[in-house]
């Protein structure tokens, strides 16, 4: 898959940077690739052939002349000449090659193809589905010869078809509807694996003996199909009869037509005409060439003798020219001096005395004629008219404007072109040639008739077994085609019956289809003006999902573009898709993202958050395939600093400065562009990255330059203009240093030339401010419909101060104008006076009428009314009428001045023919279109039968019914409804609710999917049918029970830290347990920043909700994942995590009463929770949970997860220090006297330690051999202790940190640990001279933990 994705010149949203076939283009949003560039200076100059070998010997500039003798004629012969003859191509000349035509074929306007490719693009995302070439398939036309096939008769004839199938299909041919037995003919050959004709004339043989009509036929086991009927014609190029031609004389003044009469050639030639010595003739708008070839002389003047005249005709698969002999004409004037400063004498005619006439038409004769042209073809009408002045030729359309998007002028205005013709342009046009004598008008009928074209095409029909389906040939035409329907070749009223195939006119309805029904059917409707045959087969095939593009493609898209994902799947029953995002979450349809029928997933805006990996599913019930794509998301590419329009002296250096801002993985590349063309970077300018410098400005160097930032998926430009001074010069246009403002409003309004249908507008400009005015917007008002509302009405140049402007009837105009610059739009001018143009009758009738109806016994009858400028007259109204369809009965009528009318009495949902004609006092509009409408619905009589329900999974069931009958439904049938609900949970005494759901299956389809059920319940379902009008009756009531799935999480996971040991976890029985619950399963890990613990995981017998956890040290987090189990297993999971560490609350004061207090000379903040704190209780047991700090002492406080931290400020103590699961005693009297008598007690016992301390001598601890030291001492190497806080000690009994060690401030040694009286003492030096004593047994210390704290009796025992 590739897509491009380029803002200003390139396209659409993203490129993806997996390969992909071309052939897939289309389906991943890009255009086809344009075809291989012409260099046109590689081919021969002329490009044509001379007819006689004097044309072998012409020199360049003959060549040249006739190249600019067709250019005069506006034709492109030339060029298709050189394109077609590449093989006389010779080396360009070095240098003249451009640059870069990618770019400049961007500027111009789009080539056919793109719009072709836009449309296939549009089909593909809702085509047909391919069947892989693996399965089995009858046969399908992939490509075939045009159906006029013309060849030249130089060449082998060659007339292709070929076919794809499985098995391959065999070939062969008719001819002129008998059988072509190509083996007969040792002259032709079919080529191999395809059906392709070859007649070979090398060896001889006449091209024309094998004109005629072919038509191929590719068959194999299930069935045949057929090419077009192919009309095959030899090219002719007939000689030009010889003649002798007299000199045309002819008065000065007088028209004249020279003939030209070509030889009649297939395909026709084209015509141009030149002098005999290869001199072009010179066109304008007195002297042109008709479409018929003739030349055409509006009058004819004393210089036109000067030169003969020759027609030329090129035929085109010759490439040959004939030429004419050549006019000599001979011009009688009565001043015979020819000088040549008459040619632009401002009255040229009278100063050559020739006498002015008024205007007459030499093609076409008379005043009127008709012209009848088919839908899509181009409709060329043609006036030329003689006259002294040379008249003025003037298009217009009764009744309407000329479809501006589709008209063009040519040949100086004589010729008017409408492109792609359809009905609405029928009607009479007329053109008007006028000069200062006089004018005269001629019209032209012109009626639209159609070759059949489709509105319902015929497709491939992929069923499986025991399906319905239904093939629909629907085409239109004038006069209305024929439908005639075959399969596999034979007419289907000779082809052997088949009870499940109903023919219903364009419409072949199959039901219950089985293997046996696989056949391809073939539509062939037409009339007198052409047909279209296609081919359609039916395949009957049981297929499970398989995906059809290459798995994990990545697509890099551009921020804020709009995108698609492709996901092309194949499955019989036609599968259906669903797209997910991250493997998670429900079905990606809807907002930002749209499923189209193929499966492609459009995101409408990227955005960075759309970035991941998305997964299509496609679903039968015979299985599911899917596919993912990973979607790259890019920053888009910016011009940050553009470049500045600069005014320079020549000769100076100025630099263009080009600063991008890009996605860092994309390649940027700059270039620059100088007046829209490529830049050649020569030895006087350096290209940076950020900038283009030019040396030494020249003339030359002015214009604009366009600085063009792109990458492989975007790109951004900038321009800016550059002028160029001469050395002493200084600027002289005044105006770039003013001020630039909008126009000033145009003035003096004057209404001119009033015709019935027409009206010259007059105004005077306002001033235009320093900056050009560029257009004028022409404003109408009228009184009767819609008074004080303006409207646009034209545009025009903001050159001209007049324009002519055409007028509906009866409509009261009032007109102003509005002046537009570069700034913007001027304040409207005074209206002008009005104008009300006479009344007609109306010429078009009131759009979107429909039928529909409200209740069960009418049909409302809308139409859009007329504006006052389509009503024409006044007392508008609207003849309304109606009939029941195909039943011939008279019109009833009746006549309406609103916009509905309701018809009464009618019978269910019956389709009738409406019309609705427009009427006003002047007379009636045109006959209107008949429209088909449908009365009211009424209920559905019968529900569907023979429910089968099948359990898919927990969650999900299929159903199948037999639909119902068609006469049953009385009205459009537009689902089928499942009504069901939630009858009882198999779990004894749990609630459910019995509220009524539904699934709707749109369209007339005998099987559905119902999901998202609860598992482990009884269920009861009812099958209806919907129409418009409502649902029709239930039918029977179905029981089913849905088996076990898995739970829903926990509710109320709660996680609560009590002190700093312990975490107490509580949770509530799964919301839906979804079958018998088994247990729970709790994972839990510590981490401590970016370090992660060992996971754990704990398994809980189903009754139990709660479960407490001993912490391993007080500074690591934890997180717990929760969820619960059934048999299936387990379901989905809650996550939370414990409190914050210490080093993340926020520390607060202790207050007054309670000051903080200090051991030794360090200390280590206790540990606290989310944010609530207390004050520390001092301690020095090692059994302790309450720590001491130098400077803020906090501790913790039992909080959940379940509420909001609490924080204190100052000395202000927290309203709550604990949760409701902890009595509050901080505020209890005994308790403040209790931390008094602590806090005393600490402070003697201090003292008697410095005092035993100061009585100590120098003991070296190494002279006490009788007690060595432990082994698990870490001061045994200097001989000596120190001593730390005894609160940075772990705790006994507990665990190390995460990373296996403990704290730097946590010591393994203390006074408690080495010594139970008080014969350890340090001297000055801090030697320790005590006796060395054992350690406490662990179990004494574990014994008195608590989350209290500890006796402070104990803690002096432990020191003295």
């Amino acid at each position: 898959m590739r897509r491009l994705a380029a803002r200003g010149a390139a396209g659409d949203v993203g490129e993806v940077a997996a390969p992909a076939a071309d052939s897939t283009d289309c389906a991943q949003g890009r255009s086809p690739r344009p075809p291989r560039l012409i260099d046109l200076c590689a081919i021969w100059d002329p490009g044509v052939f001379l007819p006689a070998a004097g044309w072998k010997r012409a020199s360049g500039t003959a060549r040249r002349r006739l190249n600019e003798a067709e250019a005069v004629s506006g034709l492109s012969s030339v060029r298709e000449a050189q394109v077609e003859r590449l093989e006389a191509a010779r080396p360009c000349r070095p240098g003249s090659r451009e640059r870069d035509p990618v770019l400049r074929m961007a500027r111009q306007q789009p080539p056919p193809w793109v719009h072709t490719a836009i449309l296939l693009c549009l089909l593909n995302l809702t085509g047909a589905i391919e069947i892989p070439m693996d399965l089995s398939q009858p046969p399908t036309i992939t490509k075939q010869s045009v159906k006029d096939h013309i060849v030249d008769p130089r060449d082998n004839i060659l007339i292709e078809c070929e076919a794809k199938g499985n098995p391959a299909p065999s070939f062969h041919w008719t001819r002129n509807s008998r059988f072509f037995n190509i083996a007969k003919d040792p002259r032709v050959s079919m080529r191999r694996r395809s059906g392709t004709l070859v007649i070979d004339f090398r060896s001889g043989g006449r091209p024309e003996e094998y004109e005629g009509e072919y038509q191929c036929f590719a068959r194999n086991k299930f069935g045949t199909a057929l090419s077009n009927r192919i009309r095959l014609q030899v090219s002719k190029s007939p000689l030009w009869p010889k003649e002798n031609l007299d000199p045309v004389v002819v008065q000065e003044g007088a028209p004249l037509m020279l003939q030209c009469n070509p030889p009649p050639g297939l395909p026709s030639p084209v015509i141009f005409w030149m002098s005999s010595s290869m001199e072009p003739i010179t066109q304008d708008k007195r002297v042109s060439q008709g479409h018929n070839g003739d030349l055409y002389f509006s009058n004819v003047m004393l210089q036109d003798m000067q030169t003969d005249y020759s027609c030329n005709a090129r035929f085109h698969f010759t490439h040959t020219i004939q030429q004419k002999n050549a006019f000599t004409l001979k011009v009688l004037t009565n001043n015979p001096y020819n000088d040549s400063s008459l040619r632009n004498h401002p009255d040229m005619y009278s100063a050559r005395g020739v006498a002015e006439r008024t205007p007459s038409f030499m093609y076409p004769q008379g005043t009127a004629s008709s012209q009848m042209v088919l839908r899509g073809m181009d409709l060329l009408l043609e006036c030329i008219a003689s006259g002294v002045p040379t008249p003025d030729i003037a298009w217009y359309k009764k009744g309407g404007d000329l479809p501006s998007d589709k008209a063009k002028f040519e040949n100086f205005n004589k010729a008017l072109r409408i492109t792609n013709v359809s009905e609405e342009d029928s009607g009479e046009y007329f053109c008007l040639a006028s000069n200062k004598m006089g004018s005269i008008r001629h019209t032209i009928s012109v009626r639209v008739k159609a070759a059949p074209y489709w509105l319902d095409e015929p497709k491939n029909l992929i069923l499986a077994p025991g399906e319905d389906g239904r093939l629909v040939c629907r085409a239109n035409g004038n006069p209305k085609p024929t439908v005639q329907w075959m399969v596999n070749g034979e007419p289907l009223q000779s082809a052997p019956p088949n009870p499940n195939r109903e023919v219903a006119g364009d419409t072949i309805i199959f039901r219950d289809t089985q293997i046996s029904s696989r056949a391809v059917y073939q539509c062939n409707t037409s009339n007198e003006h052409g047909y279209l045959l296609a081919n359609a087969f039916v395949s009957v095939l049981d297929v499970p999902p398989r995906m059809l593009s290459p798995r994990n493609q990545l697509i890099r898209v551009i921020l804020y573009n709009r995108t698609r994902l492709d996901c092309p799947f194949f499955g019989s029953p036609i599968p259906t898709l669903r797209w997910f995002k991250n493997g998670q979450g429900s079905n990606l349809d809807g907002g930002n993202y749209h499923v189209y029928e193929n499966g492609s997933l459009e995101i409408k805006m990227i955005r960075k958050e759309d970035q991941g990996i998305y997964t299509c599913v496609a679903t039968n019930i015979l299985g599911k395939a899917e596919n993912q794509v990973r979607l790259e998301v890019k920053d888009p590419t910016r011009i940050y600093r553009m470049p500045e329009d600069q005014v320079v002296k020549r000769g100076t250096t100025v630099q263009l400065e080009c600063r991008v801002k890009h996605d860092p993985s994309l390649k940027l590349a700059v270039s620059w562009l100088k007046d829209d063309e490529p830049l050649y970077i020569g030895n006087r300018m350096k290209k940076e990255d950020d900038s283009l410098t030019i040396f030494g400005v020249a003339e030359r160097d002015q214009g604009s330059y366009t600085c063009v930032a792109s990458t492989e998926l975007d790109q951004d430009l900038a321009k800016a203009s550059l002028t160029v001074l001469a050395d002493q010069a200084t600027p002289t246009n005044r105006l770039a240093a003013l001020p630039k403002g909008r126009p000033d409003r145009p003035r003096d309004l004057e209404l001119t030339d009033l015709a019935e249908r027409s009206v010259r507008l007059t105004w005077i400009p306002g001033d235009d401010n320093n900056s050009p005015i560029t257009d004028y917007v022409v404003q109408f008002e009228e009184d009767q419909f819609q008074p004080g509302v303006w409207h646009d009405h034209s545009k025009f140049p903001g050159s001209v101060n007049s324009a002519v402007l055409r007028l509906s009837p009866y409509v009261n105009y009032q007109f102003r104008v509005i002046a537009i610059n570069e700034v913007g739009s001027s304040h409207p001018s005074l209206p002008s006076e009005r104008y009300r143009t006479s009344g007609a009758p109306p010429e078009s009738n009131p759009a979107d009428v429909k039928g529909e109806g409200t209740r069960k016994n009418n049909m409302e009858i809308t139409w859009t009314p007329m504006n006052a400028t389509s009503a024409f007259g006044p007392n508008l109204r609207y003849i309304v009428k109606w009939r029941r369809r195909e039943t011939r009965e008279t019109w009833n009528n009746v006549t309406v001045w609103g916009s509905r009318y309701v018809v009464g009495q009618t019978p269910v949902y019956v389709p009738y023919e409406i019309r609705v004609q427009a009427e006003n006092d002047f007379g009636k509009g045109p006959e209107p279109d008949t429209v088909i409408g449908y009365s009211g619905e009424d209920y559905p009589r019968a529900a569907p039968t023979d429910v089968k329900i099948r359990v898919l999974n927990s969650t999900a069931i299929s159903l199948q019914w037999n639909r119902v009958y068609p006469d049953t439904v009385q009205g459009q049938l537009r689902e089928y409804r499942a009504y069901y609900w939630r009858e009882s949970s198999l779990l004894k005494n749990l609630w459910v609710s019995q509220k009524r759901q539904q699934a709707s299956f749109p369209g007339d389809r005998p099987r559905g999917v119902v999901s998202r059920l609860f598992p482990y319940s009884n269920y009861k379902l009812e099958m209806v049918v919907v129409n418009g009008r409502g649902d029709g009756p239930r039918g029977e009531t179905k029981e089913f029970t849905t088996p076990e799935g898995v739970p829903s999480a926990p509710r109320r996971f709660r996680v609560r830290q009590p002190n700093l040991e312990t975490i107490n976890l509580e949770w509530d029985h799964p919301e839906h347990p979804n079958g018998i619950l088994i247990g729970y399963t709790l994972k839990y890990v510590a981490f401590n920043g970016t370090k992660l613990g060992k996971q754990i995981v704990e398994n809980f017998s189903p009754n139990q909700t709660k479960f407490t956890v001993q912490r391993a040290d007080p500074v690591s987090r934890y997180r717990f994942t929760l969820s619960a189990r059934t048999q299936v297993g387990s379901g989905e999971a809650v996550t939370e995590e414990s409190p914050a560490p210490p080093n993340e609350a926020t520390p607060t004061a202790a207050p007054p009463t309670s000051p903080p207090t200090t051991v030794g000379a360090t200390g280590a903040p206790a540990a606290t929770t989310e944010a609530t704190t207390v004050p520390t209780i001092p301690s020095v047991s090692p059994t302790t949970v309450a720590t001491t700090t130098v400077a803020t002492t906090t501790t913790t406080a039992a909080t959940t997860t379940e509420r909001p931290p609490t924080t204190t400020s100052g000395t202000k103590m927290p309203e709550s220090a604990y949760t409701n699961n902890q009595a509050d005693i901080a505020t209890q009297g005994w308790f403040i006297g209790l931390m008094c008598a602590i806090a005393l007690l600490v402070l003697i016992l201090l003292i008697v330690c410095f005092i035993k301390r100061s009585r100590g001598g120098k003991y070296p601890v190494r002279e006490k051999k009788d007690v060595p030291l432990g082994p698990e001492d870490p001061k045994e190497e200097d001989g000596s202790f120190d001593y730390s806080d005894e609160d940075n000690k772990p705790l006994q009994g507990s665990q190390t940190s995460l990373d296996g060690t403990i704290k730097q401030q946590e010591s393994d040694d203390s006074l408690v640990d080495y010594g139970e009286g008080g014969e350890g003492q340090f001297n000055e030096d801090g030697s320790f001279i005590g006796q060395y004593t054992v350690k406490k047994d662990k179990e004494e210390t574990e014994g008195n933990e608590s989350s209290e704290a500890t006796s402070p009796v104990n803690a002096i025992y432990s020191l003295a």
